[in-house]
């Protein structure tokens, strides 16, 4: 006989109460009830199973071979409960589950990966996918639910997008390390203005391109892009093999190789901004968790550029 639907969890929690102490007086003493209602939730339990789980006598109560049985499965089925509860209160405090973050390449050269590793350390529960875009396919990606956070370099601004700057850093100018200018420690902007630049797609971040020529309007002049690539890395083995210059976010610096090297622009011009990026109606409780931890972790380094960002 299948065991009817009706049998609720207090039938098991009691019925193991009695199992465990063998006196119905001192179960509903530790259930904190009178022991008629537990008698009754008893004969209700055993009339819905269809057989008695005790034998009892004026002098004493014993578990018959079918409470013998009831007793493991209602203690496998009670911890079965509470475990599913916890890992549903762990999935709501943001303690497990699954959390896609997206991120652009220069995070990897920001507190990115320290932050993670905490991640993992804090949230072991946690399965952690990291995926790396442009900033354009990262957006695409949080509109499309395909991440459900990143990072990602000068946002911008969209109705549904929720975007938290952890890093504001100011550019650097990268020459070729036999160019006229790369003795100087710090150059002016318009020194660049004749300049072939080197510089990544404008469709790979709208905003973060447009930042950056509006720091060359400031100086009156508009660099002509004579090679485009898709990763800082590439942009800078160009340079160094004298296709011409670029101007980069100083955390940049970080992955310059001996054919380039790295110079302080003056005055600084406008920052560029590295930008924790969520969706403002994110569902996975785990967005507010991992937040939590990228502000904390960006937020114990404030921007020290000497020791974060060097330049030549």
């Amino acid at each position: 006989m299948s065991i009817n639907s009706e049998i609720e969890l207090r039938h098991l929690r009691y019925f193991l109460a009695v199992a465990e102490d063998l006196h119905f007086g001192q179960a509903a003493k530790r259930l904190h009830i009178a022991q008629p209602p537990l008698s009754q939730q008893i004969r209700q339990l055993e009339r819905m199973l269809g057989h008695d789980l005790f034998v009892r006598t004026s002098r004493s109560v014993k578990l018959t071979k079918a409470g013998e049985v009831m007793v493991e499965r209602a203690r496998r089925t009670l911890a079965k409960v509470q475990e599913d509860v916890e890992a549903v209160q762990r999935v709501g405090r943001g303690e497990d589950g699954s959390l896609t973050v997206g991120f652009v390449e220069s995070a990897i050269l920001s507190r990115l990966p320290a932050v993670l590793g905490r991640y993992r350390a804090v949230y072991p529960k946690v399965q952690l996918r990291l995926h790396e875009f442009h900033t354009r396919e990262l957006v695409d990606a949080l509109r499309n639910g395909l991440v459900d956070a990143g990072l990602a370099r000068d946002a911008g601004t969209e109705e549904w997008l929720e975007v938290e700057p952890v890093v504001i850093e100011p550019y650097i100018a990268v020459v070729p390390v036999g160019h006229r200018l790369a003795k100087e420690p710090a150059i002016p902007w318009t020194l660049l203005k004749d300049e072939p630049l080197v510089f990544f797609e404008r469709s790979a971040g709208q905003t973060a391109w447009e930042r950056t020529m509006e720091n060359f309007a400031r100086y009156g002049f508009q660099p002509k892009v004579v090679q485009e690539a898709e990763q800082w890395l590439t942009v800078l083995r160009l340079v160094g093999a004298g296709l011409g210059v670029t101007v980069a976010p100083a955390s940049v610096a970080g992955i310059a190789h001996a054919d380039v090297v790295c110079l302080q622009l003056t005055p600084p011009g406008g920052a560029t901004h590295l930008d924790l990026v969520y969706r403002r109606d994110a569902s996975n409780p785990l967005v507010g968790s991992f937040r939590r931890l990228v502000l904390d972790g960006f937020a114990e380094t404030e921007l020290k550029d000497a020791e974060e960002f060097p330049v030549s």
